[in-house]
């Protein structure tokens, strides 16, 4: 590699950039007519699998196909990524007769993947080509031929494989995005995939999974004298307490901001009972409730801590605005 000695044009840089970026928007629009049937039978294919996808590709194309089984397994589809050249040495053995083989090479002519054409061939998958060439060894050994031809590639040079292998990332994600759709997947069975992720916290987590309960659920009956009152508030230190009837069931509550207006407004409590000074009709929220939805209530009521009620509407939890953040629900 020879040195430039030329000084670095930022001017030629932005230009190169804006370059690149149009041929490759360009190859995209460009691949939207290719698909047709091919691309829905493909679909279709997929979508019967009673194995797994299993997504091939050597150099750039296999890194393609990382992602794209990635996205495939995420999505509903269960996939994997298998390396044409470990599979001559016993990688193959991953293959089973119900998958569906993805193969991905833009010339289509692949020495790794040609060379494990014929063993895919006897174990009877379904095999996919994705390939710029409909000509190739590959398109012709292949079941169904998914195209994703380009005029050019972004390099200058037009060898690197840059708008051919964001051509593959596109049409990779067109097929998640259509299988998704299929079957009906929803923002739920996403979270399920991603349980540690923020969507995945927020569609699975429970209230149930993070209230407080138990001794730590402050609450007093309705005759309790207000001295006790502050004691058991105190004592739990949410900055409130729920007011249970005889059943357990919360009639009311009563808060730090409850107190701090009373002492406002001038009013003696020492000698007021629970009742006296509860807020009837306290928020609640169900224990099987999503922690997202508490904490919209909160937002919405203005509030920082909800009663938790069962299904009988029986008191059996608090819950507040730090427990949620303690989850990374908010």
């Amino acid at each position: 590699m020879s040195a430039s000695s030329s000084p670095f044009d930022a001017e030629r840089a932005i230009r190169m950039a804006r370059q690149t970026l149009q041929i490759e928007a360009d190859a995209l629009r460009d691949l939207q007519p290719q698909q047709g049937a091919s691309f829905a039978e493909t679909v279709q294919a997929m979508l019967a699998c009673q194995g797994r996808v299993v997504v091939m590709g050597m150099g750039k194309s296999g890194h393609v196909g990382r992602k794209i089984a990635a996205t495939l397994a995420s999505t509903g589809t269960p996939a994997m990524f298998v390396h044409p050249g470990e599979a001559s040495h016993g990688d193959l053995g991953m293959v089973t007769r119900g998958d569906v083989v993805l193969a991905i090479s833009n010339s289509g002519e692949s020495d790794e993947l040609a060379a494990i054409l014929p063993a895919l061939k006897r174990l009877g998958v379904t095999l996919v080509a994705m390939t710029g060439r409909a000509e190739s060894t590959l398109a012709s050994h292949a079941d169904l031929v998914l195209s994703n031809r380009v005029t050019q590639e972004a390099c200058p040079l037009n060898l690197a494989p840059t708008a051919s292998t964001t051509a593959q990332l596109a049409l990779g994600d067109a097929l998640a995005v259509a299988l998704l759709d299929a079957r009906g997947f929803r923002a739920e069975d996403f979270a399920r995939s991603h349980p540690g992720g923020s969507l995945g916290r927020k569609l699975l987590t429970h209230v149930r999974d993070i209230m407080r309960s138990g001794d730590a659920v402050p609450r007093v009956r309705p005759d309790t004298g207000f001295l006790d009152v502050m004691r058991e508030m105190s004592a739990k230190g949410l900055g409130t307490t729920a007011v249970v009837d005889e059943d357990g069931r919360a009639i009311g509550i009563f808060t730090d901001g409850d107190l701090r207006r009373a002492i406002e407004a001038g009013i003696d409590l020492r000698e007021r009972d629970a009742r006296g000074v509860m807020h009837a009709g306290a928020r609640t929220v169900r224990e099987d409730a999503l922690a997202v939805e508490a904490a919209g209530l909160m937002e919405e009521a203005r509030v920082t801590t909800l009663l938790v009620s069962d299904a009988q509407g029986l008191l059996v939890g608090a819950i507040n605005t730090n427990d949620l953040m303690r989850a990374k629900v908010i």
